[in-house]
């Protein structure tokens, strides 16, 4: 059994890599994420064009505005500096975050990502995914033979008692459930639940570095 998950598990991490362009959670809302690093370095080269790509085309004018704006504010101190580049910065993300649909709660400031995030920047770094892709599958295998144990060792009971039985399809529907959101997020697919159920389970992200 064991051979069978691990196995299993290497084949759709390796899938999974392929088919989703982006990463577990978001950093894009924190002030040392890849969002505003790019705009740190777009207002200081007073060129908008490495911001574009983190908002949809039809989002591209306001950013654009934005942009303008924060540039004629900058030179007038280094308080107004600051509150122009806030505001540009906040534009960008709220914006950016509109375009993944999730919605905008603020610019976090000194916060580190998840270590999975910071994981994966450092694979994008390293041009590698060799060691992201070994930490998932073991974290992924240890997840399928912790729940399918439970399982196992409740059915054996199940009919013993009703809370028995209970704890048995706790365990069961736990099991399901788990194996159920790593199938669909690695295919894509829509599980049986409804869109807002869907939609509330699934963490957002915003990609990685420039």
């Amino acid at each position: 059994m064991h051979t069978i998950l691990r196995a299993a598990g290497g084949l759709m991490l390796a899938l999974g890599i392929l088919a989703l362009p982006q990463i577990s959670r978001a950093h894009c809302d924190t002030m040392n994420g890849p969002v505003v690093t790019t705009a740190q370095m777009a207002l200081d080269r007073g060129d908008v064009t490495p911001v574009l790509k983190w908002v949809k085309p039809d989002d591209e004018p306001a950013i654009r505005e934005a942009f303008a704006k924060t540039l004629a504010v900058r030179g007038k101190g280094k308080e107004a500096k600051a509150l122009a580049d806030t505001y540009f910065f906040e534009t960008l993300v709220r914006l950016h975050r509109a375009g993944e649909g999730a919605p905008y709660t603020g610019l976090k400031s000194g916060e580190q990502p998840e270590g999975i995030i910071t994981a994966a920047d450092q694979a994008l770094e390293r041009k590698s995914a060799d060691d992201l892709v070994k930490d998932i599958r073991a974290a992924m295998v240890k997840g399928i033979e912790q729940r399918f144990g439970r399982v196992v060792e409740a059915r054996r009971h199940a009919d013993e008692s009703i809370a028995a039985g209970r704890a048995f399809v706790d365990a069961y529907v736990d099991y399901i459930h788990y194996v159920e959101r790593l199938h669909n997020d690695i295919t894509g697919s829509a599980g049986h639940g409804s869109d807002e159920a869907d939609a509330a389970e699934t963490p957002h992200t915003c990609g990685a570095h420039q």
